[in-house]
Order: structure tokens, then sequence, then C-alpha cells
């Protein structure tokens, strides 16, 4: 935080012991506002939440300081800064250098609470595909058929209760299938110490793979309001641009151009996170033999997770 100009001097220092954990309880809370409240585009509903999401980040800034607080407790800067590490371009000692994709996702990550984060961005996209397939949209209507007797408070309470079990469950499975991996990958190679930190970072293009399939075509639908809502902010019957009435074309994707992009964004974020495994193997073993064992249940993994992906988006 900054005081006349000058910055502020942190409550107690450094984050760094905290690593990246606060910045997935953040995730955490914005994903399950979006899917398991009952109602989250309430307006009372934002307002709450928007909030207590500003006092969480001032409160955080200022008890550990501006900068370290954006990079391990500021939710949507740690998924940004992670996404972009995968960019062709980095800021190095204040100039813009050009590299190879993905290659900013080489090397162990140390900071704690990683693999928790990017169990949060993994878990949570597929929990919001799981949802709306007839098993939970069943489930739900059951919960609410149980409750009828019952006033709309506690519905939306067990409800409430209900998604975040199952938003929970899908971020504990990814976060255990991966431990599981590595854990065999480490017996395979016999390596003296944990590999979790060493892969972990080759699921953050699956994550974006998944965030891809799943949003592409609400992207392009409902983006087009962006037009209409330019035209007229703030709701006050302007026109300012004369795209007020623009209404969306929902006849502007084919199912089947949905269903290739939806396709090929799951392949290429799967190839793209074993290559960044396989990168890692290479350069953390210097036997060939060990480099190639060690991705034995990474390539099982990533199957699992383009499996799962795949039938997701066909029974949604």
């Amino acid at each position: 935080l900054e005081l006349g100009g000058r910055e502020a001097r942190p409550l107690l220092g450094s984050s760094e012991r905290l690593g990246r954990y606060p910045a997935a309880a953040a995730l955490f809370a914005f994903v399950a506002l979006e899917l398991a409240h009952p109602r989250p585009a309430y307006p009372r509903t934002l307002a709450v939440a928007i909030a207590l999401y500003s006092y969480w980040a001032l409160a955080g800034m200022a008890i550990y300081g501006r900068d370290p607080w954006t990079r391990h407790g500021e939710g949507f800067a740690v998924a940004f800064g992670l996404l972009a590490r995968m960019a062709p371009f980095a800021a190095r000692e204040g100039r813009i250098v050009v590299r190879w994709p993905l290659t900013g996702l080489g090397g162990a990550e140390k900071v704690p609470g990683t693999l928790v984060f990017v169990a949060v961005m993994l878990g949570s996209t597929s929990f919001d595909g799981f949802g709306r397939t007839s098993v939970w949209q069943d489930l739900i209507a059951d919960v609410r058929a149980r409750l009828v007797d019952e006033s709309l408070r506690v519905s939306d309470l067990a409800i409430t209760a209900v998604n975040l079990v199952g938003l929970a469950a899908f971020v504990a499975a990814v976060t255990l299938t991966y431990l599981a991996a590595v854990a065999v990958a480490r017996r395979l190679v016999r390596a003296p110490r944990s590999l979790v930190p060493d892969f972990v970072l080759s699921l953050v293009p699956i994550a974006l793979a998944y965030l891809v399939a799943h949003y592409f075509s609400l992207f392009v639908i409902y983006g087009q309001y962006a037009l209409a809502l330019a035209s007229d902010p703030f709701g006050r019957g302007w026109d300012l641009f004369g795209t007020a009435g623009n209404v969306p074309n929902i006849s502007l994707l084919a199912p089947n151009t949905v269903w290739y992009v939806q396709v090929f964004s799951l392949v290429v974020g799967h190839v793209a996170g074993l290559a960044v495994a396989h990168d890692r193997a290479v350069a953390l073993f210097e036997r060939r033999g060990d480099a190639l064992r060690s991705q034995y249940p990474m390539l099982a993994l990533m199957v699992l997770y383009t499996v799962g992906g795949l039938w997701l988006l066909s029974r949604g």
C-alpha cells in the first residue's frame, strides 16, 4: 500500500512462508460463489462478495506488503501469472524478451501451495462441467424435493452445502491423482526426494485447456452483450454508440464447431502438459531411462484427465 506517495511498511513482512495457500483460498471462494451459491448473480450477493474480496486484498497488502501479497495471496494475479508463464514473451530487467512457448513453466516450483492452487483451477472447471450433467442435476432436484416443506433459506443452504462438497471433492481428486502419479514416478526411479514440485506446472496448460473448452461458447455468445453494455453501461437508456439494442446471435456457433474447439483445446492442452513434464524429467534425471520411466505415471495421469474432460463435455 502507498501512503503519501510512499509505500507503507508491511506489518508482518514477507508472505513467503504462506506460499500460494492464501491465493488458493481466494480463488476457491470465488468459484464457490459462482458454482455453489444458488443465486450468485444477485446484486446484493455480488456487492457483499466484492466488498469481502476487497477487504481481503487490502488487508493482505497491509500485513505482508503489496508486491509479496500480489505474488502469493491475490488469487487472480497468481492465476494470470501462472498462465502468463506459457507465453512466448516475458519481462526481464525492464525489457520484453521472446522465448519458446511453455519454457516459462520449466524448473521446479518451490512455492508452497502451488499444487493446491492449480488443483482449484482445474477442479473447479471440472466441477462446473459435472454440475451440468443429469447426474448432478438429479441430485440437486432430489435435495430440493426432500426440503419442499422447509423455508427457501434452508433449501438454499442445503444446496450450497451439497455444491461445496462436490466442488471440494473435485479439487481433492485432482490433488490426490497428481500426488499418486508423482509418488509412483518417484518409486520407479528411486528418487531421493519428493517429485511433487518438479511436475506441478505441467498441470497449468491443462487448466487453461479446460477453461477454453468449458467457456469458449459462453464467451462467444454472451460476450456479444459487451456491445450493448458499451452504449448503455449504467442502464440509463443511453445509446452512445448505436449498439444498445444489440441482441446476441446465438446461431453464430454451430454445435459441431463448439465440439471441435473443445476437443482440440483439450488435446493440445494435454500434449503441452506432457511436453512440460518431459522437459522437466530430462533436466532432472541424468539417466535417460529414469527420465523415460518417470513419465509413465504422468502419461497415465494426462490420459485420465483427457478422458475425464471429454466425458464431462459429452455429458454437459
